[in-house]
């Protein structure tokens, strides 16, 4: 079987984390024709940290170079057929956690949390309905977990 023919049998979801693994490699070489190319031209953003640490959104608008603040995802998850969490820590003091929606292959919005633990729940399928319960499809596992307090967030997808 040829490699355009595994990429079309690939599962959408998967599809998606190659996307944005395929948008952490160009950002780390300084392809910006390719960045663009992986996101929406009206990419939506959200934030939640301290204001000094919107390191992403200040690489994507070419405010600051991709080396002023290194991402190195340590894990990358596709959730259901349209959500990648990609989540990482620089030091003792930096941690983040990275929500990609994506759109027929891209990249449409963007979620950074910055130094907070983060829950992604399934609040929509009918499971949770009928149960009267959500589904936990994603929980922070940064390295430091016990040595340290951070404020936590849910995500309901």
């Amino acid at each position: 079987m040829a490699s355009s023919e595994i990429e079309l049998t690939k599962p959408e979801s998967a599809k998606h984390k190659t996307t944005v693994e395929a948008l952490y490699g160009a950002l780390a070489i300084g392809n910006s024709d390719k960045v663009a190319k992986l996101l929406a031209s009206d990419l939506e953003w959200w934030f939640h940290g301290p204001p000094s640490c919107q390191h992403m959104m200040r690489v994507l608008t070419g405010e600051s170079d991709y080396s002023a603040f290194p991402f190195r995802p340590r894990t990358t998850t596709a959730l259901g057929d349209d959500c990648v969490v990609a989540e990482g820590w620089e030091g003792a003091h930096a941690y983040w956690v990275h929500v990609w929606t994506l759109k027929n292959g891209i990249i449409t919005q963007f979620r950074e949390y910055f130094n907070t633990w983060l829950t992604v729940r399934e609040v929509s399928s009918p499971r949770w309905e009928a149960a009267g319960a959500s589904h936990t499809l994603w929980q922070s596992q940064p390295s430091d977990r016990f040595d340290r307090s951070l404020p936590g967030l849910l995500l309901p997808i």
